[in-house]
């Protein structure tokens, strides 16, 4: 019998700030819808990996967040692995999904990812998170923390003096900045990152807007996003700075999510037949490095290619880990769909769009999607797994039948910690 591996049902909530909504309640949803999409009932799941990074700093819910998840919706008596590998927890959860259906260990499996990110403000100590939910917006979760905390004291360093530039300009102006607002430091990494790009090989902030422009277009069409409305390369430019050159626009959300994938051999597959199901055609796992080139991602996808017999020019439909519209410009590159330093050459030439020689990020991305940390990885697959179906609706990607989702997660060094190459393929 083959080892071939396939998603068989895919479902998501929708992204977003879902304060009336619990972490146990999220997956439910998504669980449920999962379920459905494929007519199996919970007597089918012989196993599950459950995606979370932060429920244990925002609600002390630590070490069996899976088995407190799951079993309130009564999933129990099966193996239940909790999965933490920050943004890519996800897309390892179906890895690991995927290894166990391969080792022939299983039949049918679940991978199921839930974050819980926003919290309503509030001054009653009863309703505010109990570890501190500011944990899953700064450096302490997916770092390694003496080396960050070294890297932001040089943002620091050159943030303080472009606001004292500015602040300088003001001045002559006659008028008066507004204060800065706190965000992620990992958008200051971000930051960095694009001005040496910029400095290295000319790219401009306006190819930048241009990726996150089109992210917010293509999200107009996904019902699922957290944001659904429309934005000009003008208005993404405009709008608030975070850290120069990225404005609000071009960065992801914080929201709430949960997505879910039922990954089963062929051998099940034959006993339930469905002309819906995706085949995986590759699933890679990598780590970063603390010193010298970040190379992962590119490392990362080559062990992808080479595993489903691939190369870029095959793929049909892209999603990737943009949790800021550098990260789109920067992958782009270094997964081969351009040479390097062309990623906002590639951006702006359209070949990026739903149409285009190779469209990236159909569902709104990160940026317009939402980004529930554990949720972010099974959120691509299910976008992948519904434009394989050709069930996408107005954001269909033309003729699509083989995909590819990259998904990252935290910082080693000066690259990402894990990182996650899956190849799907319409089966």
């Amino acid at each position: 019998m083959s080892d071939s591996v396939y998603i068989i049902g895919a479902g998501m909530i929708k992204f977003g700030k879902n304060h009336d909504k619990s972490v146990k309640g999220m997956t439910g949803e998504s669980l449920q819808l999962a379920l459905e999409d494929c007519g199996l009932s919970q007597t089918d799941i012989q196993a599950a990996w459950f995606s979370n990074s932060g429920w244990g700093m925002s609600q002390f819910q630590h070490s069996i967040r899976g088995q407190v998840a799951l079993t309130a919706n009564n999933l129990e008596r099966v193996p239940i692995i909790n999965v933490e590998n920050d943004c890519a927890s996800g897309s390892t959860a179906l890895h690991s999904a995927g290894i166990s259906i391969k080792a022939r260990l299983y039949d049918c499996v679940l991978a199921i990812g839930t974050e819980k990110m926003y919290f309503v403000p509030s001054d009653d100590p009863a309703l505010a998170p109990r570890g501190g939910g500011a944990g899953l917006d700064g450096f302490v979760s997916g770092t390694d923390v003496e080396e960050t905390i070294r890297m932001i004291d040089s943002i620091k360093a050159e943030a303080k003096r472009r606001r004292e530039e500015k602040e300088k300009e003001a001045r002559k102006k006659g008028v008066e900045l507004a204060p800065a607002k706190k965000h992620s430091v990992f958008m200051d990494f971000y930051a960095a990152g694009a001005r040496n790009h910029m400095a290295k090989y000319g790219t401009t902030q306006r190819q930048l807007a241009v990726i996150a422009a089109k992210a917010h277009n293509n999200s107009t069409m996904n019902p699922l996003a957290q944001y659904t409305f429309p934005q000009t390369i003008e208005q993404v430019m405009n709008d608030r700075e975070v850290a120069f050159p990225l404005t609000r626009a071009m960065c992801a959300p914080i929201g709430d999510g949960s997505a879910a994938a039922i990954v089963c051999s062929e051998a099940f597959l034959k006993t339930h037949p469905t002309a819906r199901a995706v085949r995986i055609r590759a699933s890679v796992l990598q780590s970063g490095n603390r010193k010298g080139e970040n190379d992962t991602a590119r490392r990362a996808s080559r062990l992808g290619y080479q595993t489903a017999g691939l190369g870029p020019e095959d793929i049909d439909v892209l999603e990737l880990h943009d949790a800021t519209a550098f990260g789109e410009l920067n992958l782009t590159e270094q997964l081969g769909f351009c040479p390097l330093g062309e990623g906002g050459v590639l951006a702006e030439s359209g070949e990026t769009e739903i149409g285009g020689r190779i469209p990236v990020n159909p569902s709104g991305g990160l940026i317009s999607r939402g980004h529930p940390i554990g949720a972010s990885g099974l959120a691509q697959t299910y976008e992948l797994v519904t434009q394989l179906r050709g069930e996408a609706g107005d954001r269909q990607v033309p003729d699509a039948s083989i995909a590819m989702a990259e998904n990252g997660g935290g910082t080693i060094g000066n690259g990402e910690a894990a990182m996650a190459i899956h190849i799907f393929e319409k089966a």
